[in-house]
């Protein structure tokens, strides 16, 4: 039996389930050609951000800045506000970046969440219809062979499959990418506080 046949027989519950695929499938290779971008260009920021600090060109450091991905460039706002004369002082206005970065770095991860979970409901839909269908059949033909239910049966028994397969791939994209997305995040935010904490250094020793 072909793909498409299984497809056909599965019903029109089929047709949601395979939309909820094609999404699953959409967002998981957009976020992670996503994270991969981010993650080179922040990278490449620290890189050039450490070396105008050691070069201790304070002009540099504002380009970099200045012209670096919006997203990277707004994190590192606070760095460049002289009236910070700590650390501490420094620390709130840093976790408020960072945690914008965080948001950023998780859009769209709540659609591989919910279709990991309602895939399964949408696939037991299509067996109560599947189950319906073989119970008209009943009432229609007056019988109860495994002849007239076996359309009904096997429509309700691919439905459930397709739903289960669809969720289990969502979850596995979604438990990979969430890993990625916290070693990211958590790496982003060790590099900008180490960053911050140097810029202090420089300031008091001046």
């Amino acid at each position: 039996m072909s793909a498409l046949e299984l497809f056909h027989q599965g019903g029109f519950i089929m047709y949601p389930l395979t939309i909820c695929s094609i999404l699953v499938w959409t967002v998981a290779i957009h976020k992670w050609f996503f994270l991969k971008a981010f993650k080179k260009d922040y990278l490449k920021m620290d890189n050039e951000v450490q070396n105008a600090i050691a070069s201790n060109k304070v002009a540099d450091l504002k380009w970099v800045v200045k012209n670096g991905p919006a997203v990277l460039a707004r994190a590192h706002e606070p760095l460049m506000e002289d009236h910070f004369a700590s650390a501490d002082a420094m620390s709130d206005k840093l976790s408020r970046r960072i945690g914008e970065v965080n948001a950023y770095l998780r859009k769209d991860l709540w659609m591989l969440g919910t279709i990991a979970s309602s895939a399964p409901f949408i696939g037991l839909f299509g067996t109560v219809l599947g189950i319906m269908d073989s119970f008209r059949a009943i009432g229609a033909t007056g019988k109860s062979g495994f002849s007239v239910v076996a359309a009904g049966i096997s429509e309700s028994l691919i439905a459930t499959a397709a739903g289960i397969i669809v969720a289990v791939v969502a979850v596995i994209f979604y438990n990979f990418l969430q890993t990625k997305v916290n070693s990211i995040a958590a790496d982003f935010r060790n590099k900008l506080e180490d960053t911050a904490e140097v810029l202090i250094l420089t300031k008091t020793r001046k």
